[in-house]
């Protein structure tokens, strides 16, 4: 993120209007409610009743789990994992998911045995599907293989899909074959002409949901936090009315608004990263024990059929 013509706000858990464009908002606390109406992005404190309580549709967002990590900044990541998957499951009857995105990172090496881990904490989860795109370290050593073999069954490509649950249109992407370390994502080519065929019987009035593990919108190039073709396949999306584009990867949750299309990363279930910019490079951030729940979380998201777009929820374990 270029901080010169971005504009960070740190948002509060007041509700909050703001009409038009919306650069770029981060912000930290127990989670806000997104939606838009009329034009006009608003926001209410997490718990609040508001669009998630009628939802037609609801589906959680976790992502970077990294099972196998067990440096300073969390020695336990199977716990706050366990931990998520509680809170997953604790939500009430009309706000629990009927599936769940992981985007990315499940393992830190890539191991069969952190695969196995990840498969067995997932099936802990009531809702009956899951779905996963690929982080880089669940690439490390096999170009893939070992994940395709796990959880990318029935894939394109090195694991690109798409589907379709009560009128919204979900596509998931794989951008994290890039052998540069600290690189940019990558599509390529082959990916994004299997999106614009994806993409070409669809009425512009559906609403689409990707999830990629890096974001596909430049959130801070020199540490390698965005897409280098992700501009390509945005072009592809600008014709719909309600776009929204869930990624991982830098482990906080930050958003950006930007026209039809809402741009989210989630936080990590396992550690912090720091902010971009404000260390000399991005990786696991030690933060007090005390603080760590606080920095880690969740994401909802809700759809209602008569409001195309869609409200997104973060919660952290704290």
């Amino acid at each position: 993120m270029d901080n010169n013509n971005d504009t960070i706000r740190e948002i509060s858990r007041d509700g909050v209007d703001r009409r038009g464009f919306l650069k770029c908002m981060a912000w930290t606390g127990t989670g806000l409610i997104w939606s838009i109406n009329g034009g006009i992005l608003s926001s209410t404190a997490f718990g609040d009743t508001g669009a998630a309580a009628t939802a037609e549709l609801n589906f959680v967002q976790i992502s970077d789990s990294h099972v196998g990590f067990n440096k300073a900044a969390n020695q336990d990541v199977i716990g706050t994992f366990q931990e998520t998957v509680r809170r997953i499951n604790a939500l009430p009857l009309g706000k629990a998911p009927e599936f769940v995105l992981h985007t990315g990172d499940l393992t830190h090496l890539a191991d069969p045995a952190e695969f196995d881990t990840v498969d067995q904490i997932m099936k802990g989860i009531k809702t009956p599907q899951c779905y996963y795109v690929p982080g880089e370290h669940d690439v490390l050593n096999d170009k893939g293989a070992l994940y395709l073999d796990r959880f990318g069954k029935g894939t394109a490509g090195s694991g690109w899909y798409s589907f379709n649950q009560k009128g919204v249109h979900f596509i998931g992407l794989v951008n994290v074959f890039n052998d540069h370390e600290g690189g940019m994502g990558i599509l390529g080519q082959d990916q994004l002409d299997w999106l614009k065929k994806d993409l070409a019987a669809l009425a512009a009035s559906t609403p689409i949901v990707v999830f990629a593990h890096i974001p596909l919108w430049e959130v801070y190039a020199q540490w390698g936090w965005g897409t280098t073709d992700g501009a390509h396949a945005l072009a592809l999306l600008k014709r719909f009315g309600s776009v929204t584009v869930l990624n991982g990867h830098i482990h906080q949750a930050m958003q950006k608004i930007e026209g039809n299309m809402t741009f989210h990363t989630a936080r990590s279930v396992a550690f912090p990263q720091p902010a971009p910019g404000t260390a000399p490079k991005p990786g696991p951030m030690v933060v007090p024990v005390e603080q760590l729940r606080g920095m880690l979380g969740l994401t909802r998201v809700s759809y209602v059929e008569t409001d195309s777009h869609l409200a997104i929820v973060d919660s952290t374990l704290a």
